[in-house]
Formats: structure tokens, C-alpha cells, sequence
């Protein structure tokens, strides 16, 4: 009996060690983020538009992250005065999408190395997802070319692929565990379609790319890791 009590006080005091050491993390999280847009479509000229995102991930490491996100912005290009074929679109859109996000601390060794604990934060992420395009605005018809016009539809859906790379700075509270993520990524947009400008033309799918700055809270499910987060 007295080897068993002592086996649960060493099981339990190694617990609060690691606790201490900072091997604790939230499993859950919630955010936002605002984003630069620049879509590449069928229109001739790119223009820069906002967007905003709400972020929730389950964190399943510290490193390895399930993301789920919704975002509503506007994509824009075009000029249908300086352009020969008057291509012009501005569309309203909403964006859900879900991404697997693997940060190198799962797979490299940082602890005592300072190289390896700046870079463990680097991440890749990847995913699938689903745009609605509404257009607000759109211009199919050219001034310069005589019963020049494009197809296209004012409003659709389309599935995409988000190809995501960044670097995630943690912010530690006074137990060491990370309970702010701020986020500095690119992301790279792939629509299977052809109707992001409501203008259907050519042979090339539409992408469009974002620049994102974005913060997430851990909020919940603290669970321990195998190793140090923070060193």
C-alpha cells in the first residue's frame, strides 16, 4: 500500500513539475484575423481588396492544428474604361473553409538551441474549402471592340484549395502557456472554377491571395505536451 501511495505522489509531483516546466497548452482556440486580398481571374488588372476572417482551432499539439474558418471580404479587378476587353467585377463574398496546419516545433528538436526555437513557430498549412461570389458590381462588355461580352454568372459557389505558410509568435502567461497566437501568413487560394469575377473566359481556373494578420485566445482543454513549449 505505501509503494502504491508512493508511485501516485511521484506520478502526481512529476504532473505539476511539467505544469510548472511549461509543457501545458490550450486545445481549443478562437480568433480573428483581417487579410489583403488580390484575385487573379479573367480580369486584366489586380486590384487590393479587405477581408475578415473568425478562426477556431483545435489544437491537437501546440504545433498541430485543426482550423476552422469563415471569411467575408471583397474581391476586385478590372477596368472596363483603360482595358480593351472592359472586364470589371467587385464581389461580395463569404468563404468557409477547413486546414490542417503543421508547425515545424513537431518536428524538429529546439530545446537549448537558439536557431531551432526561432525557427519552431515557421508553419505550412493546407486544406479545402468553399467560396459563395456575389457580385455587387460587374462588367462584361468591352467600349473599344463591337459586340464584344463575356458569359458569366452574378452569383455562384465554388470549392478551393487554401495552401497557407507563415509564422505564429506565442505569447506565455505566468504558468508558461501559450494563451495568445499572433499569425503573419500568405495565403494562396486555388478555385476549381472559373467564376470568382462572375466572367467566364479562357482555360485558367481563378486563384485568389492574402495577406493575414490574425490573433487566436486559447480558451479551453488545457492538456500537457511532450516537451517544452517555449524553450
Amino acid at each position: 500500500m505505501k509503494k502504491i501511495l508512493l508511485t501516485l505522489c511521484i506520478c502526481f509531483a512529476t504532473l505539476l513539475a511539467k505544469a510548472q516546466l511549461g509543457y501545458m497548452y490550450g486545445q481549443y482556440d478562437l480568433g480573428f484575423a483581417a487579410a489583403l486580398n488580390y484575385a487573379y481571374t479573367d480580369a486584366e488588372t489586380v486590384t487590393g481588396t479587405p477581408a475578415a476572417h473568425l478562426v477556431f482551432a483545435y489544437n491537437h499539439t501546440p504545433f498541430l492544428n485543426y482550423i476552422a474558418e469563415v471569411q467575408f471580404g471583397r474581391l476586385a479587378g478590372g477596368d472596363s474604361v483603360r482595358t480593351l476587353s472592359g472586364r470589371e467585377f467587385k464581389n461580395n463574398y463569404t468563404a468557409v473553409s477547413f486546414r490542417a496546419q503543421v508547425q515545424a516545433g513537431e518536428l524538429i528538436r529546439y530545446n537549448n538551441n537558439v536557431v531551432m526555437n526561432a525557427l519552431r513557430n515557421i508553419y505550412v498549412s493546407g486544406g479545402v474549402g468553399v467560396i459563395y461570389n456575389n457580385m455587387s458590381e460587374i462588367n462584361r462588355s468591352s467600349l473599344y471592340i463591337p459586340d464584344y461580352t463575356s458569359s458569366g454568372r452574378n452569383s455562384s459557389s465554388e470549392f478551393f484549395i487554401p495552401l497557407k505558410a507563415g509564422y505564429e509568435f506565442k505569447v506565455f502567461n505566468s504558468y508558461d502557456e501559450p494563451f495568445i497566437k499572433v499569425d503573419l501568413g500568405y495565403q494562396l487560394n486555388y478555385v476549381l472554377g472559373d467564376q470568382l469575377d462572375g466572367i467566364k473566359a479562357g482555360i485558367r481556373k481563378d486563384v485568389y491571395s492574402q495577406f493575414v494578420v490574425g490573433m487566436r485566445f486559447a480558451i479551453g482543454g488545457f492538456t500537457s505536451y511532450r516537451k517544452p513549449i517555449r524553450k
